[in-house]
């Protein structure tokens, strides 16, 4: 490693109103480079070695030779801590309102990513919702007959409906296990803008599909990039910013998809007065506004200084972080950097790869557990019946304008329950909770809506059981559809962070599958026709899944990447992690800073 880089990049410095003899002991770094800056920090004792004292020496002149042609190297306001520590010390003591203006860059660039997200959760509810259309059904379905279920006379079969509503999460699997790959390789933003590319081509295919082969097929290479943007933004969001903002920004992707569904509900409920085919067209072709104005900003986007890093780009990291970050920032981007490179090199030390197979070897078995349960949680907890609700309000007997005013209501509320979430839960009670009370409520509200079909000749009884639908809506939104989303984003470690994200949407995209498949014959009148007792068994589902939750789930508000780290590697207890998020940590790193100033001290008396 360069001298020159090691003593600006890497070394933290001297805080202004210290003793300027007061060091920070060295970051764990190779024989040789501790051997060169060995005689520039008091106390510290040289380890043995087979060097000559002839190469010591001339190592010793050139470093001063460098450090004599340095001497206006600014100085950091900050304590002098090594890298990684002292970094996630800064991370604990600064606020939401500090973060948000030291860091308004890299929220904006956040911001830009997480469109992506918009965009695929407008195209993703299109096609489910779709279903109830009279136009579509016309175009793509059978007829059957009038019924007050049908009012069309036209039905899509079960078997389309499941080969339709299942292939985008098909195509979303495979680009998503692509993702892991091609983001080692080319980094975030250059797959990022290849996949909008990809996607502008693929839409063409179903805006001008003519059968449901066709159509199938468009949504099935659709899928790929949506895949790609699902698991690039949760990843993006939590390599940029600090801690306090993090679970903020990866949740930010559920809201965001919360939007687009809100948006194409929009959509529909203003096409649904149109009796051509224009009617599910339009909403196709505006799937183009995308990537029309994404691609161009994105195309500046950062690369992230964790990926550079990993890649032994470490000026340009630098380079990236400089514009993440506000000049006043109290973490400077030279502890920044250093803290990224130290905790890169403890997951290595730990023996932490960065391919597929790693994410099931040891501690980190436990950790991909947790991030696909809780991706999976999404779906078990009732996803599939409530979030194409349309066609679950027309099989219970809602006439199709009801049905989609609805629709756009509880998208409304979901919306609204997503802000609640960052304001007012999400700040005061841990993830634990939050997904453990969650997880049970929705449970109780699909058995009640199930129980209700009971009393199904019953006047209101339907309105009932929709308006049920949406209060789900609501507490998904405040806990499994947020939390979803922030837990697989940092649960992971630093260094397979994206992949272990890639393997919880991708049994996300599994478990969604399967429910979406049943979920139509659930529903169908040519099939099972269970109308509302459908929701028994996505009731019990969520049970399973809050048990689960109950024995496995551990607590990860407050804690750096470099904690989760250690109660991981030292196999902490799950009832421990709470105990150690508020004060065993804290705790520790006030016994550690105080150890260290004194022994510093000490060294510089000597």
């Amino acid at each position: 490693i360069p001298l020159k880089l090691l003593q600006h990049r890497i070394l933290p410095f001297r805080h202004p109103q210290s003793d300027p003899r007061k060091r920070a002991p060295l970051p764990d770094l190779d024989f040789r480079t501790k051997t060169a800056l060995a005689p520039h920090i008091p106390g510290y004792q040289r380890p043995a070695s087979k060097i000559s004292d002839q190469t010591l020496s001339n190592t010793t002149k050139m470093e001063r030779r460098e450090t004599s042609k340095k001497n206006e190297v600014s100085e950091n306001p900050m304590p002098a801590l090594d890298g990684t520590r002292g970094s996630s010390t800064l991370e604990h003591s600064i606020t939401v309102r500090q973060a948000v203006h030291h860091y308004r860059s890299a929220i904006f660039w956040c911001l830009a990513v997480s469109m992506t997200v918009v965009m695929e959760g407008y195209d993703t509810i299109l096609l489910g919702n779709l279903w109830a259309y009279p136009t579509f059904q016309q175009k793509y379905g059978e007829y059957v007959g009038v019924s007050s279920q049908t009012r069309s006379g036209y039905q899509l079969t079960p078997a389309w409906q499941a080969g339709l509503g299942n292939a985008a999460g098909v195509g979303a699997f495979f680009g998503a296990l692509l993702n892991g790959i091609l983001v080692n390789r080319f980094g975030q933003r250059n797959t990022i803008v290849g996949a909008l590319m990809a996607l502008s081509c693929f839409i063409f295919i179903v805006f001008f599909s003519q059968n449901p082969q066709v159509l199938l097929t468009g949504q099935l290479l659709c899928g790929i990039p949506w895949g790609i943007f699902a698991t690039s933004a949760p990843a993006y969001a939590s390599e940029m910013l600090p801690m306090v903002l993090r679970v903020y920004f990866t949740s930010w992707t559920n809201m965001c998809f919360i939007i687009g569904q809100f948006i194409a509900s929009g959509v529909l409920r203003v096409c649904l007065s149109r009796d051509d085919e224009w009617g599910f067209r339009i909403p196709f072709a505006l799937q183009w506004f995308w990537p029309a104005w994404l691609i161009p900003i994105l195309m500046f986007a950062p690369e992230s200084p964790w990926h550079l890093v990993r890649q032994g780009k470490l000026e340009e990291a630098e380079r990236s972080i400089n514009r993440l970050q506000a000049s006043d920032c109290p973490i400077s981007h030279k502890q920044a950097l250093t803290a990224i490179i130290e905790t890169n090199k403890a997951e290595k030390d730990l023996a932490v790869g960065t391919s597929y197979k790693h994410c099931f070897k040891g501690v980190e078995l436990r950790r991909t557990e947790i991030a696909c349960m809780c991706f999976m949680g999404q779906v078990l907890c009732g996803l599939p019946i409530a979030y194409n609700a349309t066609y679950f309000y027309e099989q219970i007997g809602l006439p199709a304008n009801i049905t989609y005013s609805l629709n756009i209501g509880g998208y409304g509320l979901a919306l609204f329950s997503a802000f609640c979430s960052w304001f007012f839960l999400l700040p005061r009670v841990g993830r634990r909770k939050i997904y453990l009370g969650g997880a049970f409520t929705m449970s109780l509200l699909l058995y009640l809506i199930a129980i209700l079909t009971s009393w199904k000749q019953r006047h209101g009884v339907a309105e009932a059981q929709a308006y049920l639908t949406i209060v789900w809506k609501a507490v998904f939104q405040l806990s499994a559809g947020q939390l979803g989303w922030a837990i697989p984003a940092e649960v992971g470690s630093t260094r397979l962070r994206q992949k272990t994200i890639v393997l919880a949407r991708n049994s996300y995209y599994v478990v969604h599958t399967v429910g979406s498949s049943v979920q139509p014959y659930f529903l169908n009148p040519r099939a099972l026709d269970l109308g509302a007792r459908a929701a028994f068994v996505w009731a019990t589902t969520a049970l399973l899944f809050f048990t689960w939750a109950f024995f496995r789930l551990p607590e990860t508000k407050n804690l750096t990447y470099e904690e989760l780290n250690r109660l991981f590697a030292q196999r902490v207890p799950l009832r421990e992690f709470a105990k150690t998020e508020a004060g065993v940590v804290k705790h520790r790193e006030s016994e550690r800073l105080a150890s260290v100033t004194t022994g510093t001290g000490q060294n510089a008396a000597a």
